[in-house]
């Protein structure tokens, strides 16, 4: 499918995927995009909830842009872990697993008898990742893990915006996102912990800790008794100094980062500016000088501003729609777009993977799968014959 080779770092990996949503199947992505063998567990029937949802309700002839943004260099089979016969199946195919991943609420997994402490009995090398919202010994543990839930709990959703309007949750899945770093993260480690000792690890991933680091400068902050108040003005933040923010302009929106006073205010230029640059950063009087800023930055146009100030050391940028992001020559310098060919779906266009080795970049060598396309390859490679593979399509089990 690619030009490229793929990558082949966790070549020999398997890992067999019970997850759903977002943070379970992103985080496995991230594994197969580096060469893991990884095989979605999926009920039959595409009951997959994330195969039956999509954001804009976009779908490619038929096909969830949800499902297909996440599961790329992946493989399908699917189980009806209600019948035992599945779960026989389930428990064959990690007996010469490395790695399970699941992301369903505490308890699910127990029921079907796929649990870590049944399984690493099975498999002493396994390395089990559970994921849920609030981790598995919360008085929480029952409750839904999702996105906005864990930006409101968070307090991520409060600390964001102006004083004096509602919280404003970050635009796009953060939590899920960071969530499931860490978790290829914690798979990681755990197979170079097995490299060392030859037994596998438990590792737990909770939403409600990812959703705390992706705060841990402004918490740092906070637990060590800093007063963290939002402004009115356009500053950014409630613990950066000015300028720090999002400024209107004569045709737009420009944000200035950390940039210290007296050369923002020869820059602009702005001589009212210079009696509060005697102090470089001037945290105190920051709201007085964000109200001075506001009105002196709508006088230019966003463009005419950037050829200013940016030469001058300023730290600016110019606020962009994503139209505007990926027509920017820096982002085609990234080339973080690849296009597939998906066997229903048709051309699709996904974001690659995000890292880059001295032996090449990830690329997608194998397209979102549809439901359980290699269900027969899966269960011959753990010894089912023709028979019983027809068997336990017969009885519902795959």
């Amino acid at each position: 499918m690619a030009e490229r080779p793929p990558l082949a770092i966790l070549a020999g990996v398997r890992v067999l995927s019970f997850t759903q949503f977002l943070l379970g199947p992103s985080g496995v992505q991230l594994l197969a995009d580096l060469g893991a063998d990884v095989v979605k567990i999926e009920p039959p029937g595409g009951r997959l909830w994330e195969r039956n949802w999509s954001g804009c309700n976009l779908y490619l002839n038929g096909e969830s842009a949800f499902f297909l943004l996440a599961h790329r260099n992946q493989r399908s089979l699917t189980l009806d872990l209600k019948k035992p016969a599945a779960t026989a199946v389930a428990r064959r195919l990690i007996q010469g697993a490395d790695v399970v991943v699941q992301n369903f609420r505490p308890g699910v997994m127990a029921r079907f008898g796929l649990d870590w402490e049944t399984l690493t009995a099975l498999n002493p090398r396994l390395v089990y990742v559970s994921a849920s919202g609030y981790g598995e010994s919360s008085p929480y543990r029952d409750r839904p893990g999702q996105d906005l839930l864990m930006q409101a709990f968070s307090g991520l959703a409060h600390i964001s915006g102006r004083a004096g309007q509602p919280p404003t949750p970050v635009g796009t899945a953060v939590v899920d996102q960071h969530g499931a770093a860490l978790l290829a993260l914690g798979v990681l480690a755990a197979l170079l912990e097995r490299q060392r000792t030859g037994r596998g690890l438990h590792v737990e991933v909770s939403m409600l800790r990812a959703a705390l680091d992706l705060q841990r400068e402004i918490l740092g902050y906070y637990l060590n008794g800093a007063r963290l108040e939002k402004s009115p003005t356009p500053l950014a933040s409630t613990f950066h100094p000015p300028p720090y923010g999002c400024y209107a302009t004569r045709d737009g929106w420009l944000v200035l980062s950390m940039s210290p006073l007296a050369g923002l205010a020869d820059a602009l230029p702005l001589p009212e500016l210079k009696r509060y640059a005697g102090v470089t950063w001037n945290f105190e009087e920051r709201e007085e000088i964000a109200r001075l800023l506001e009105p002196a930055l709508r006088r230019r146009t966003t463009d005419e501003w950037l050829a200013t100030l940016v030469p001058r050391g300023v730290w600016a940028a110019k606020v962009q729609d994503y139209d505007a992001t990926f027509a920017d020559p820096a982002v085609q310098a990234a080339d973080v777009v690849e296009e597939i060919t998906h066997p229903v779906a048709g051309r699709v266009k996904l974001l690659r993977f995000p890292l880059e080795f001295s032996t090449g970049r990830a690329t997608v060598h194998r397209a979102p799968p549809t439901v359980g396309q290699h269900a027969d390859e899966i269960l011959r490679e753990v010894g089912y014959g023709d028979d019983e593979i027809r068997r336990l399509r017969h009885d519902g089990a795959v």
